[in-house]
């Protein structure tokens, strides 16, 4: 736990403490923050408050009273629930404006653990609650210099992983023309597989996909191919690879995510050239108001981000069919805990921290047509922001 790191986040945000509750793992923000043990035995409900200033206090109850002891602080026990409001109220006295794991009308559903009860009885004894999300990004998302360094190890091998996909979706496209015996093909669960063999080789880890898409599946954006329900590319398709991974056996890497798109044995059509055009307008707006609020040192919040990318794919007369937020968070979890660049699903309001990672991924799909998504992964950094690798600036032709 980073007893002084929060407490100087506090005074920083002039919140007058940081009130963390648990009861049965609701929460599991607060194990990570404070360093507790997320597999736990908690039956009973449990409070834990740092102040901005002084000893944090504990509140547990009398049968499970050794649940904070990992954490520093004086520690009070309740047994009734009238024990516990009385014990709460008392350990928050002089405090007013207090920060809990809470979003006002769950507008940032990712840090929103806290039940409306708990809040409506803090409310009652004259507290502030206020949303805790910019603390969480700070000690959530904010990468160490191995950390970042891990993405960029990713990243190289990741890229390697992709070109070597594209080349052998060719290669089977080609070598299945005309009606030879010998004629081969390759369909959409197969790429999925020799991309994870890649993986493998390349020492990656990758959660779960990745996904390839071919002709109208690349419509659906969370498409997944299966070995029974997987479509054969052939020539004249259209073709997207969403892949992600972090460096295997190493609990603290960081992911590298990203989407491609491309057209098999042909040129683009000027209906696909348009498309993918707009959409790589609208990634280069969100890149450009992010580096631009980084290189003047303003700050920059997520939706704001997600405005930009979302104006140029409206004004294009192609809004309905932008139907996810433009980005998101990247740490040690794929989504991680930090700003996602979203005006659509949510409006946040966190911002885009330095020394944190975050995707930039518009995309636009027609039903039982096409869709296309380019997904570039960002670091920023104290001063300046940057796409940490290749950029797509023109349909793969394959």
């Amino acid at each position: 736990m980073k007893l002084h790191e929060i407490q100087a986040a506090l005074r920083d945000q002039q919140l007058d403490g940081w009130l963390f509750y648990d009861h049965h793992h609701r929460d599991p923000i607060a194990y990570r923050i404070l360093g507790l043990d997320e597999q736990s035995f908690v039956s009973r409900r449990w409070f834990y408050f740092v102040p901005a200033e002084g000893e944090p206090k504990r509140l547990v109850h009398r049968i499970e009273s050794g649940k904070l002891d990992a954490v520093p602080g004086t520690k009070e026990e309740y047994s009734s629930w009238q024990e516990l409001e009385l014990k709460v109220q008392s350990m928050l006295e002089g405090s007013t404006r207090i920060a809990m794991q809470y979003s006002p009308r769950n507008a940032i559903m990712y840090v929103s653990m806290v039940d409306a009860g708990t809040v409506e009885m803090l409310r009652a004894f004259g507290k502030d609650i206020v949303s805790s999300a910019n603390l969480v990004s700070l000690f959530e998302a904010v990468l160490t210099e191995d950390q970042i360094a891990s993405h960029f190890a990713a990243q190289q091998r990741v890229d390697r992983v992709l070109q070597a996909a594209w080349q052998r979706m060719g290669e089977a496209v080609r070598c299945g023309h005309g009606a030879s015996l010998d004629r081969r093909e390759i369909t959409e669960r197969e790429v999925v597989n020799f991309i994870l063999e890649g993986f493998e080789r390349e020492g990656l880890f990758p959660d779960h996909g990745p996904n390839c898409s071919a002709g109208p599946n690349s419509a659906d954006s969370h498409y997944e191919p299966t070995v029974e329900h997987a479509r054969t590319i052939r020539s004249g398709d259209f073709v997207l690879i969403d892949l992600w991974a972090k460096l295997a056996h190493d609990p603290n890497a960081v992911w590298y995510d990203i989407t491609w798109t491309g057209v098999v044995d042909r040129e683009p059509t000027e209906r696909e050239q348009h498309i993918f055009t707009t959409v790589a307008s609208a990634r280069d707006a969100a890149i450009q108001v992010v580096e631009e609020a980084f290189l003047a040192g303003k700050p920059i919040a997520g939706w704001q981000a997600d405005a930009a990318a979302r104006a140029v794919i409206t004004n294009a007369g192609y809004g309905p069919f932008f139907t996810h937020r433009t980005g998101h968070n990247i740490a040690v979890e794929l989504h991680g805990n930090g700003a996602h660049l979203d005006n659509l699903e949510t409006h946040d309001e966190r911002l885009i921290l330095p020394n944190t990672c975050f995707s930039v991924e518009p995309g636009l799909y027609f039903n039982g047509e096409f869709g296309i998504r380019s997904e570039v992964n960002m670091i920023a950094r104290p001063g300046k922001a940057v796409v940490s690798g290749p950029i797509q600036r023109e349909l793969v032709r394959i």
